[in-house]
């Protein structure tokens, strides 16, 4: 039994890991949660791969930085909110045929856009 639960945390993981990734280039996905997910089942299967994804040149340092409470970067939070409104705004005006789908794509975007807000802000030490 043991072994499954192992093997079910490091398919969870992976699979956060490849959602964190696509999210980085949709932003209705979110990017964070998945690869915090991805540490928590990699923490709980595989040090190799926790490790690993610690140590990533492009999601190390955001995933410490999250969960050590610093914050993610400034132009990272512009940017998130810039893509997230232009994608959001485009799929309201051109694709979203119901207006309930257009009011809870509405709401989904002011969620994210509040968290990011109020998230803090990491300043790297110069």
């Amino acid at each position: 039994m043991k072994k499954l639960t192992l093997t079910l945390y490091l398919i969870g993981g992976t699979l956060a890991v490849f959602l964190g990734i696509i999210g980085m280039f949709l932003p209705i996905l979110p990017t964070t949660p998945f690869l915090l997910l991805a540490a928590f089942c990699y923490a709980r299967s595989s040090k190799r791969f926790y490790d690993g994804l610690l140590n990533n040149r492009w999601f190390g340092e955001y995933i410490r930085n999250y969960r050590e409470g610093k914050g993610i970067p400034l132009r990272q939070k512009v940017l998130t909110l810039l893509l997230l409104w232009l994608t959001i705004g485009n799929t309201i005006l051109f694709l979203a045929p119901q207006l309930w789908i257009r009011i809870l794509l509405l709401l989904i975007a002011s969620g994210v856009t509040i968290h990011l807000v109020r998230m803090k802000t990491f300043r790297p030490k110069v």
